[in-house]
């Protein structure tokens, strides 16, 4: 029995650094499960991962979108500009015509 005693202590240590091992496995699995949970992310928004580092890439817009945001964008800024220019038309009425006025000269003739 005391060959048995001295194995109890070393089973207890094989034990527990099974246990040990086998949790650090899992957090690395974890680890691993978690990096290509966010690299496919990424690679949605066009963004990759390389050994040279990290590159982003361009959505493919096409010409004809391109073409209508830049008009639309184009145009709104130019009808924003005539706005500023043009006075409203309920002051343009008053202050566009000078007031006529007769001198007391003229009416009396």
């Amino acid at each position: 029995m005391g060959a048995l005693g001295n194995l109890i202590p070393l089973v207890i240590l094989f034990l527990f650094v099974g246990g040990a091992a086998w949790v650090g496995y899992q957090i690395y699995l974890y680890s691993n499960q978690l990096a290509n949970r966010g690299v496919r992310k990424m690679e949605k928004k066009n963004v990759v991962f390389s050994k040279d580092g990290m590159k982003v890439g361009v959505k493919e817009v096409k010409a004809e979108d391109y073409a209508d945001r830049t008009q639309k964008a184009f145009v709104k800024t130019w009808n924003a500009a005539q706005e500023e220019k043009m006075p409203s038309r309920s002051s343009s009425h008053t202050s566009s015509r000078p007031a006529a006025t007769r001198s007391a000269s003229s009416r009396t003739k």
